[in-house]
């Protein structure tokens, strides 16, 4: 499922290279164009440049804020200190995706020692962590990018509910994949359930030599066994929250492989808590999944790991080469961070805060010491997310 996951995710990242560069050419016009209409004006852009910065200080998420700067080339570029920002931003991310996991691993584990406090208030917080990334950080981004001036076709700029529609469209779209991934799940579970009755069942008859022909054997009651009780949910649960965690850090990668040097640097600090922090909250929900192998966790926490430096790797060279501001480039991380903000918000309302805690028996019979840890941690996980949009 993993694979068909991240093809998706590949085809939609193929696409937008392929629209930007067919925008390329286009766009090196309408640049030169706009170089000609406005020479001996240079020092009123200057004015203009130095009053809206001011306007939108502390804004690094902040595109262009007229049609001139669509077409614009970013001159003072340090490819260098973008390399070197891959580099750092895959290293915090491992930290804090494998370090819950590791954590977790140590045996031997105890319910009340203190490694289990230390991954409950990491897993709460990561809790918190995915509620403030997609309420604060992608669904106003999505906004942004849609009020462009960067879109011109009036399809886009005429309406104002895309954010909400292909939000939309991505829980609808979640909600059937799952529903169907866990009723495939349940049906083998209960097949299983009911072979393993069966095969008992005969055995005993024949040991006890009242095994009649014809007989159905008699199968017992799984109702309590059904799929909401077994690790195949929270599995599921698992990967669309990945799923959504990377759109939203290729995004960001494509963010800061776009900014210019001006704004690169508190742009890189913010983002690299950013991203720690989510690959804590990522790699606590892995830990939910009770593999016994190393492989799936693995390969789970390196994946994520990888997508924010392979979108700084792409913004690096669509920088380089074509015009990052054009209306395809501009229109398609809009309809991405849409689309990863609905996953978001999908898995944290449905599982992480209806499954874990208000639907969760053992959680509501927990000690008020306990809960008051956890919606501490659930608080404070959303409001860093919260001081972090300021600069990311």
């Amino acid at each position: 499922m993993l694979k068909k996951f991240f093809s998706i995710l590949l085809l939609i990242a193929t696409y937008l290279a392929i629209a930007i560069a067919q925008e390329a050419e286009h766009d090196h016009a309408e640049h030169e164009h706009t170089e000609d209409e406005h020479a001996g004006h240079d020092h009123a852009a200057e004015e203009s440049s130095a009053h809206e910065e001011d306007a939108h200080a502390g804004h690094a998420h902040g595109g262009p804020t007229s049609a001139e700067e669509c077409v614009a080339i970013i001159e003072d570029y340090n490819i260098n200190l973008r390399i070197a920002s891959i580099f750092v931003i895959m290293a915090a991310t491992l930290i804090g995706v494998f370090g819950p996991i590791i954590l977790h691993r140590i045996r031997p584990y105890s319910q009340k020692g203190i490694r289990h406090w230390i991954l409950t208030i990491c897993k709460f917080f990561g809790t918190g962590v995915i509620l403030g990334v997609a309420f604060i950080h992608m669904m106003p981004e999505a906004i942004e990018r849609f009020e462009s001036p960067c879109i011109t076709d009036s399809v886009w700029s005429s309406y104002h509910g895309f954010v909400g529609v292909f939000a939309l469209i991505a829980v609808f779209f979640i909600q059937i994949i799952e529903l169907a991934l866990l009723s495939h799940l349940e049906k083998k579970h209960m097949n299983r359930q009911d072979t393993n009755s069966s095969d008992s069942t005969a055995i005993k008859d024949v040991e006890s030599g009242s095994m009649v022909k014809g007989t159905p054997p008699v199968v017992e009651d799984h109702s309590h066994m059904l799929i909401e009780n077994s690790k195949d949910m929270r599995d599921v649960s698992t990967l669309v929250l990945e799923l959504g965690i990377v759109i939203h850090s290729v995004i960001i990668g494509l963010t800061l492989g776009f900014s210019s040097d001006e704004g690169f640097v508190p742009l890189f600090i913010a983002l690299v808590f950013h991203q720690l922090f989510e690959a804590i909250a990522l790699g606590t929900r892995i830990n939910d999944m009770n593999h016994k192998s190393y492989i799936k966790p693995l390969i789970m926490g390196l994946v994520f790991s990888l997508t924010t430096p392979v979108g700084v790797a792409i913004g690096v060279a669509v920088n380089l080469t074509v015009n990052p501001f054009s209306q395809s480039s501009t229109l398609a991380q809009a309809i991405l961070d849409s689309l990863a903000a609905g996953i978001l918000l999908y898995n944290a309302f449905i599982s992480l805060i209806a499954g874990e805690i208000n639907h969760n028996a053992a959680f509501r019979r927990s000690s008020l010491s306990y809960k008051t840890v956890c919606f501490t941690s659930l608080y404070i996980g959303a409001a860093v997310m919260a001081v972090l949009a300021k600069w990311a």
